[in-house]
């Protein structure tokens, strides 16, 4: 689950971690009660306005800016909330922008030149470690960094058995180019950064960027937060952060719905039992010249009123030109589930996409002459190939 920057921000901060301050405002008159409030709270003169969308490169599309003052900040909290905020990480449609964060100016004179980094924790799958990635060049997109100077980018792995030790705090301030007053705010900020994440049950956090002011303080400008789902169980304030807005509203119906679904770009909709099998069956499409319009795992028990379900859901796609169902009948009889699909197909009634039926497993057999006898539109298919020649066939 992702957080907007500004709860992102107040979950970093209740573990200790220095933040820019802001107010979320969904109004260009909170926007200006913000900058007020700010301005009381912190004097900060600039203000920095950023829309809140679930997508990095905000700032490349205008969803970012500076605010000198309290005009501009009504002005452009104006422009930015309501618009379609289009990015490198968004559709082209881009996603529709609903509130703003007012954040007081960090990057004010002082003794020293403002510096940025670039900091995330994350898990490292391969060792089943989480790990601390860091970088000199914040503030750029880290994959640029990756691609073009690789050696700028550091990675410190932690034991889960003993946590994030000081003098790994302390290394990465090092390798970082620190010392002094910063050096010892950037091994505090690590330590509450690691604490936050590993006590949030997060998936990641990118910092980017972390920023040394002018007076030697280090702090989070920016906060991507990614939560994992199978945790949020232990922690139901922050599974109250969701902004459903900002996913895609199939997904989330379909979730609802307690089937496992994720949209895709395609022109076949898949309806499978088992993760392993849709994985294989979306291969499987492909090879046939189509291309998965979802991943779709309907689980264990597909019975009429879940095929049905997983039917409307797939046919809210207007992309889908065929649907492919491919079960094993294991726990479940692939009789029942035949039954299922006609039943289904019989209640919805408007089904004009071609639909091809792979049931294979317990009772198979039977299910093909149920498929086959049942006088509906829709294909049968004991074997893979049979079932790609198939969707070939349907597609032309």
């Amino acid at each position: 689950m992702n957080l907007h920057e500004y709860q992102g921000k107040e979950l970093l901060s209740s573990f200790g971690v220095r933040i820019q301050r802001g107010i979320v405002a969904h109004s260009a008159k909170e926007a200006v009660d913000a900058a007020k409030q700010l301005t009381a709270e912190t004097a900060t003169g600039w203000h920095v306005i950023k829309a809140q969308v679930h997508a990095g490169g905000r700032g490349k599309g205008g969803g970012v800016k500076l605010a000198k003052n309290l005009k501009e900040v009504e002005e452009i909290a104006g422009q930015i909330i309501g618009m379609d905020l289009v990015t490198p990480q968004t559709s082209a449609e881009g996603k529709r922008v609903h509130q703003v964060l007012v954040a007081e100016d960090v990057y004010y004179p002082g003794e020293f030149e403002p510096n940025e980094y670039y900091m995330s924790v994350l898990l490292n799958r391969a060792n089943g470690r989480n790990m601390i990635v860091y970088s000199t060049e914040g503030g750029m997109d880290i994959e640029t960094v990756a691609e073009e100077t690789p050696e700028l980018i550091h990675n410190e792995e932690i034991d889960p058995a003993t946590g994030i030790l000081p003098f790994q705090a302390r290394r990465i301030a090092f390798n970082l180019g620190l010392s002094g007053t910063a050096f010892k705010e950037m091994t505090k900020f690590v330590t509450a950064l690691y604490t936050a994440y590993d006590k949030s049950d997060a998936s990641l956090f990118e910092i980017n960027p972390v920023l040394k002011t002018s007076d030697s303080k280090i702090m989070a400008v920016d906060a991507k937060v990614t939560l994992d789902d199978n945790a949020l169980y232990r922690h139901r304030d922050l599974a109250e952060l969701r902004d459903l807005r900002e996913e895609n509203q199939i997904e989330v119906e379909a979730g609802a719905l307690g089937l496992n679904y994720v949209d895709l770009d395609g022109n076949v909709g898949c309806m499978v039992n088992g993760a392993g099998l849709a994985m294989a069956t979306m291969d499987l499409i492909k090879q046939a010249g189509g291309e998965p319009a979802n991943f779709l795992d309907v689980g264990g028990t597909a019975d009429a009123a879940r095929v049905e379900a997983a039917f409307k859901i797939i046919l809210k796609d207007p992309a889908v030109k065929a649907i492919l169902i491919n079960i094993f009948g294991g726990i479940v009889r692939c009789d029942r589930v035949a039954q299922g699909v006609i039943d289904a197909y019989k209640n919805m009634g408007n089904i004009t996409v071609p639909i091809i039926v792979r049931l294979q497993g317990t009772n198979a057999d039977i299910a093909k002459k149920l498929i086959d006898n049942s006088g509906l539109d829709v294909m049968s298919a004991t074997e893979f190939q049979e079932a790609a020649d198939k969707v070939q066939q349907v597609l032309g």
